[in-house]
């Protein structure tokens, strides 16, 4: 059976190939910031899912102050993501 290591500035995980999950729909969603990302720190962003509004806690590889807009480029978990700001 083949394996599948991920790693990541955040976590790193060993396990059987990883199947396709619902975080993995979070990918390329826009959000936004409501609790700023400090360095080497978690924030939280609110993202649209299921025709509403969920908070997440999210990651990035820079600070992001509160209110900026942010794509998703990772799921970590079924609840948390990685997100970078997006360009205007």
């Amino acid at each position: 059976m083949a394996h599948l290591i991920t790693e990541s500035r955040w976590n790193v995980s060993v396990g059987a190939e990883r199947a396709s999950g619902p975080e993995d729909g979070l990918i390329g969603k826009i959000g936004r910031i409501t609790v700023s990302i400090p360095r080497n720190g978690p924030g939280e962003v609110l993202l649209p899912v299921r025709g509403g509004s969920e908070a997440f806690t999210a990651l990035s590889d820079e600070p992001i102050a509160r209110h900026s807009r942010v794509v998703v480029v990772e799921a970590l978990s079924a609840r948390s993501v990685l997100v970078t700001p997006v360009a205007l």
